[in-house]
């Protein structure tokens, strides 16, 4: 079963008439998805089979008898608008008691199982949009363990002396100062400084011009959006679980990545088949709660609550969406390659799949002062599951031409040019040096006004030596 037909049930149902250019519904109009469930009931063992790989929560079997029992519901109230229209006819030519009062009795029924059908019809639509994307038939099965590894770059750098890890060198470097930026924000803050603010800001400008080089156009995002849109990419902003920050008395949320406004920027959408595939690179500040994450990478830049990413997004053609997922990887690979990384690349299994992904693929660079790898990219292919939610379509038919079918939906693609904290991590430890300096990569030289080796700060020593 292909990922178009286990998730048709959140085809949306309005008419657009077409231009020359994309068509979109101008103001705010609200993104609904309609839920056409017959394909669920259709596929349903093996929508469970997938949920159960997947390790979600959804409920797909409930969502089913829900669907059953709505679509009951309104049979029977379709029949009772149709008594209640057949006895006001009537009443305009007979007066008679007996038939005001059926009337009556009628209405008050209809209101009664009318609230009763929101009731489920909510319920509903809420279970139907936490199951998640169908998967490849080639991602491996399982936990985190089961990755497949599908590319190793370079080996893993020696050096003459113990290697030190991010922590350290920041100390002696003076970058990162997490006890002003805990008295401030909270833990997991952190103020950067000095040259870790240069190459912040060299990270960002290289990343944008060579991404930018292969064709995408370079975008700044809002960063607080609507909830609809965070659902609709496939993210819960409320929930124990949740990994978004909401705005208390306002009803926005923080961005986790930029994925988020720019599948938003499309939404009630439809977009000239000869326009696709769409592509963009964003950059933006990240929140993320990190949810279920306490205790972990308590100290240094390895998960923070704030950061800067450079992201990559594509709407495409559903054919084109496998092809438009290997460049994507590529160009990750090629970026880190340039940078110097030993990395490997990972053909993630089923339960690190988020809800959107039908597949992900991460890339993981060794941190020698950790001694591990650790995650610094992924990129996924959503295939039609956001672009269901947000309701982004295309058209092939020549703009004005009638159509007779349901305009299909776009896929949609993302990935991670630039995660700034986990890429300053890799490179200092990867770039350090012996008295604890760091050599800067030669590609980022340009951007750092030539600097070359950066050294810790004299104060440092110091104190150090007494």
């Amino acid at each position: 079963v292909c990922s178009s037909d286990l998730t048709r049930w959140f085809i949306g149902l309005r008419r657009f008439t077409s231009s020359a250019s994309s068509t979109r519904l101008q103001g705010h109009v609200p993104i609904k998805p309609y839920l056409n469930l017959k394909v669920l009931k259709e596929n349903l063992s093996e929508i469970q089979v997938n949920v159960s790989r997947r390790k979600t929560t959804a409920d797909p079997q409930r969502a089913a008898a829900l669907f059953d029992q709505t679509t009951k519901l309104n049979f029977e109230l379709d029949k009772l608008r149709a008594q209640r229209n057949n006895i006001a006819k009537s009443g305009k030519t007979n007066r008679d008691q007996s038939l005001k009062d059926e009337g009556k009795a009628l209405k008050e029924k209809i209101t009664e199982m009318e609230k009763m059908y929101l009731e489920l019809n909510n319920e509903l639509e809420h279970l139907a949009l936490q199951i998640p994307n169908d998967t490849h038939p080639d991602v491996p099965i399982g936990d985190e363990s089961q990755a497949r590894v599908l590319h190793v770059n370079g080996d893993k750098p020696e050096f003459a002396f113990p290697p030190q890890d991010h922590v350290r060198l920041g100390d002696r470097l003076q970058w990162f100062d997490g006890v002003a930026g805990a008295k401030v924000s909270g833990h997991k803050f952190t103020y950067f400084k000095n040259e870790a603010v240069l190459l912040e800001l060299a990270l960002v400008h290289w990343s944008l011009s060579r991404v930018g080089s292969r064709g995408y156009t370079p975008i700044i995002t809002p960063e607080l959006v609507r909830p609809i849109v965070v659902e609709g990419c496939g993210f819960h902003p409320r929930g124990q679980s949740s990994q978004i920050y909401t705005v208390d008395n306002n009803e926005l949320c923080l961005i986790g990545t930029s994925e988020i406004p720019l599948a938003g920027m499309y939404s009630n959408t439809v977009l000239p088949a000869a326009q696709l595939p769409v592509k963009m690179v964003a950059f933006s500040h990240c929140f993320r709660t990190e949810a279920g994450a306490a205790g972990l990478d308590t100290k240094g830049i390895y998960r923070l609550h704030q950061f800067s990413k450079v992201e990559m997004f594509t709407l495409c053609l559903p054919e084109d969406s496998e092809k438009l997922h290997r460049e994507m990887l590529e160009i990750e690979m090629d970026l880190y390659k340039e940078l110097g990384l030993h990395y490997k690349v990972l053909d993630m299994p089923t339960e690190e799949l988020g809800a959107a992904a039908y597949r992900k693929y991460d890339i993981e660079a060794w941190m020698p002062g950790r001694g591990s790898y650790g995650e610094i990219s992924s990129t996924s292919n959503c295939t039609d599951y956001q672009s269901r939610r947000l309701n982004i379509r295309f058209r092939r038919t020549p703009p004005g031409q009638k159509v007779n079918y349901s305009l299909p939906f776009v896929h949609t693609l993302n990935g991670t040019a630039c995660a700034v904290p986990r890429m300053l991590l890799a490179l200092m430890e990867t770039y350090q040096n012996g008295d604890g300096s760091i050599t800067v990569p030669s590609v980022l030289r340009p951007w750092m006004g030539g600097l070359e080796t950066i050294r810790p700060r004299q104060a440092e020593l110091d104190s150090s030596s007494t």
